[in-house]
């Protein structure tokens, strides 16, 4: 698909009209779909009444079967929950930590992953020390990149799980993930990877990667909105996978109202608790149907050739630039740093340049399949400026 066929998906996104958005990192500008698929929820609420869980649970699978397509996962292996967070705490259920936990986890107790990680992720499993866990953070040389060798060298026999993230939000640096997944199958550790960085705008093919478990969510690079984040789980790791965060909807039979011993449902539904946000989970349809109908590898070849692009500019006016230089070794984002960035970073937003600005990563700028070269010619043109002559002494508000 030729990059003005990716352009001309910008009509399907209205906002697109009134501001540059360089910000799908964080948060993927609003398709005009949504809009429809969040009427279509509130009609089917007021007319279905009750019966529209008829077609609510059936469009909770449908959306994760979607999802299962972009990860490069068999269909029926994904399941839909509200963030990260939640889904980082339901696979901690699973696991004790205390000597109890028998069959092949058994005196495993180790969590490993580096300092690099998402903060939601360090703080669901800093908190499993509470029930015996072991955590082992692995530090970066320079607070940037990732420490691959030091982690691999942490991996052991007693390690349970490695909870990584494929793109690091700091740098927008790919993991080496095949290079974990190698270690930990061969000390018969698991991996759960982190991809909200990089769905949409990275081709996964996790299946054929040997991943166990993955996680992320629809705010990002595939413009869904908050609410439907998604987890999966290799179906033959599923049976040995059993969560004490339970809820009614995991149960094999949730409207038989059992009050026995918990029957948990056969699929991955076991790890989805209780009641779903339906309709976040209709809002995010959008999205996800316009990322498989552009075709990641179609976005990702453009990605490509911006964000070199742009990493070339700014390396011109001296900045660090904190993303890699190599293709493959970089994601959607440029993360870049000079002094004073942040009060600049505050002054571009107020002008609608929306992106952001990190700690340790300076400012964040993500061009998508709906940027073009003028929009980021654009932005260089207000840094300049902004640079030049000053902040005007904004108040508006950070991008979060």
């Amino acid at each position: 698909m030729s990059e003005e066929k990716l352009l001309a998906a910008r009509a399907e996104f209205p906002s697109l009209e009134s501001c540059t958005h360089l910000i799908s990192h964080s948060l993927g500008a609003m398709p005009k779909a949504a809009r429809t698929y969040a009427n279509q929820f509130l009609d089917e609420w007021e007319n279905d009444s009750i019966t529209a869980w008829g077609k609510w649970l059936p469009a909770v699978r449908s959306l994760a079967d979607v999802v299962s397509g972009v990860l490069g996962v068999e269909s029926g292996s994904t399941l839909i929950l509200p963030n990260v967070s939640t889904i980082q705490a339901a696979v901690a259920s699973c696991f004790t930590f205390d000597g109890a936990q028998k069959g092949r986890f058994a005196g495993r107790n180790k969590i490993v992953y580096d300092e690099l990680n998402f903060s939601t992720v360090h703080y669901v499993w800093r908190e499993q020390e509470r029930r015996g866990a072991k955590v082992v953070v692995v530090p970066s040389t320079d607070g940037i990149h990732a420490p691959i060798d030091a982690l691999l060298d942490a991996i052991d026999e007693k390690t349970l799980l490695v909870p990584i993230s494929h793109v690091l939000f700091r740098s927008s640096g790919v993991y080496d993930v095949a290079r974990v997944v190698e270690k930990a199958k061969k000390v018969g550790a698991l991996v759960l990877l982190d991809c909200y960085q990089s769905a949409g705008t990275v081709p996964l093919d996790l299946g054929k990667l040997g991943i166990d478990m993955a996680c992320g969510g629809s705010v990002k690079w595939v413009c869904g909105g908050p609410g439907a984040a998604y987890l999966y789980i290799r179906k033959d790791l599923l049976p040995e996978l059993t969560p004490m965060s339970a809820g009614w909807f995991a149960h094999a039979e949730p409207f038989a109202f059992d009050m026995g011993p918990m029957r948990w449902a056969e699929d991955v539904w076991k790890l989805i608790g209780g009641t779903m946000a339906i309709p976040a989970i209709y809002t995010a349809r959008a999205g996800w149907e316009t990322v498989v109908r552009l075709g990641v590898d179609n976005i990702r070849k453009k990605s490509l050739r911006q964000t070199r692009m742009l990493r070339e500019e700014l390396l011109k006016r001296d900045f660090t630039v904190n993303t890699p230089d190599i293709d493959a070794q970089r994601g959607g984002t440029i993360c870049f740093d000079f002094e004073g960035a942040e009060a600049v970073s505050r002054e571009l937003n107020a002008r609608r340049f929306f992106h952001d600005f990190r700690p340790r990563a300076g400012i964040r700028v993500s061009p998508h399949f709906y940027t073009t070269d003028e929009e980021l010619r654009s932005f260089l043109a207000a840094l300049d400026e902004v640079r030049k002559n000053g902040p005007k002494g904004t108040t508006a508000a950070r991008s979060y």
